[in-house]
């Protein structure tokens, strides 16, 4: 095969592995964090959307307000209420009856939204009524108040014609393997979270999430040297395999005979790098939705233990003069590419070294595998570049110190002299 059709066939194939990952990835969110599109509910000039119809108990329901016209919305403050109508809804179908729901409590502050401007929109979170409003499991119905006026663009003030603009949203309790993560993983996570920024000067976010990272780090090197480790043994053993591949190339199966001598012989587990991953995900992914999430204590009761449920006291989200809270992408984003960049590189440095140093030419299966690693070194950070215009600096802190520690381990597995 030319070099040009190879390069080709693993474009795609690279291509191909990065839609799954970052499809697979979005899907993890939103099993957790559920932020699908409903479809629209309302006149073109006004448009109601809930972002999800059905929510996981706990989790706050997410709207979207959008004024299409070239007037300005106008809204009553209806603080402490939500800035929508509230309905929990009573049976089914046509016989079903809406009660109307009110409340003067909230875990956070009300801000009111007052005005939404000409061909804008308003993102509406009904988190801080998540343990009022919605406390109890079933369906609600949503609805643009019927005060809402409009301000033309003279300024004549006019009632709004929208007609009833509304949507319903189902709150379901959360199944039994996300109450199993929440219990072992995320509510430990959380709570140590916690303790640390209790003892800490100011309760500062951006230290407890850097110390909450180093600890887990540590906790999880055993299994991630082992990992790491097994895959040093592999690229080590390259060369021989790649011999097997030009001595058998005919014979797949006296080819994989041979192949299980070889890592017999020299003592290579080829689960040895990836029970460890099995291993440590649940534990990263648990320190990624606690950093993502729970940040906002008060709209985390539910993942907080007895002994803290009355804090005085709340994270101080200011780290190095940025707002934890916010995405601060344009810093974050570069900075998260060039120490993947650099984790890649290293992970694919011993490898490299080994063809560096071997003076047969490289068989056909090896060379598409360069290729590919060489596509993994480049896409990968891009990938978790993108991945950081989504979230928060709090998260990208997290990945930044998670990476900065992987380059340092990667760095001593690449001096240790390991023998076959």
């Amino acid at each position: 095969m030319s070099e040009q059709p190879r390069k080709r066939n693993s474009f795609f194939e690279f291509a191909l592995i990065f839609a799954i990952v970052y499809l697979g990835t979005q899907l993890v969110f939103r099993l957790f964090f559920p932020q699908q599109a409903a479809g629209p509910n309302g006149l073109a000039d006004i448009v109601l959307k809930l972002n999800s119809a059905k929510v996981k108990g706990d989790h706050s329901i997410m709207l979207t307000l959008k004024n299409n016209t070239e007037g300005t919305l106008l809204l009553p403050d209806r603080c402490p209420m939500p800035p929508v109508s509230v309905f929990t809804v009573m049976g089914e179908g046509s016989g079903a009856q809406l009660v109307p729901l009110a409340t003067t409590e909230t875990a956070l502050p009300c801000i009111p939204l007052t005005e939404i401007g000409p061909k804008s929109k308003a993102d509406i979170d009904l988190g801080p009524w998540k343990y009022s409003l919605f406390s109890q499991f079933g369906t609600y119905e949503v609805r643009l108040p019927s005060e809402a006026r409009f301000r033309t663009a003279s300024g004549t003030i006019v009632p709004a014609q929208y007609g009833t603009l509304s949507g319903r949203v189902t709150l379901a309790e959360a199944g039994p393997f996300t109450k199993l993560f929440r219990a072992f993983i995320t509510k430990p996570f959380l709570n140590f979270l916690i303790f640390i920024a209790s003892i800490l000067p100011g309760h500062s976010l951006g230290v407890a999430i850097i110390i909450l990272t180093l600890v887990v780090k540590f906790l999880l090197f055993i299994p991630t040297q082992h990992s790491l480790e097994g895959q040093k043994k592999m690229q080590k053993a390259q060369p021989l395999l790649d011999e097997l591949r030009r001595k058998y190339k005919d014979d797949p199966k006296r080819m994989q005979e041979e192949t299980m001598k070889i890592w017999k012989e020299h003592g290579i587990n080829p689960f040895q790098s990836c029970l460890p991953l099995l291993i440590q995900m649940p534990v990263l992914i648990g320190v990624f939705y606690t950093v993502r999430d729970g940040s906002v204590l008060a709209l985390s009761q539910h993942l907080i233990y007895p002994f803290y449920q009355h804090l005085d006291w709340t994270f101080g989200t200011t780290f190095l003069g940025l707002n934890l809270l916010e995405s601060h992408a344009f810093l974050f984003a570069p900075l998260l590419v060039i120490l993947q960049f650099i984790q890649m590189k290293l992970t694919f440095a011993a490898a490299k070294k080994k063809r560096a140093q071997s003076n047969k030419p490289a068989p056909e299966a090896d060379k598409s595998q360069q290729l590919q690693q060489q596509m993994m070194l480049y896409g990968l950070p891009l990938m978790i570049g993108v991945f950081a215009f989504q979230f928060p600096a709090a998260v990208s802190l997290y990945w930044g110190v998670s990476t900065l520690f992987a380059i340092g381990q990667q760095i001593w597995v690449n001096r240790e002299k390991i023998t076959l």
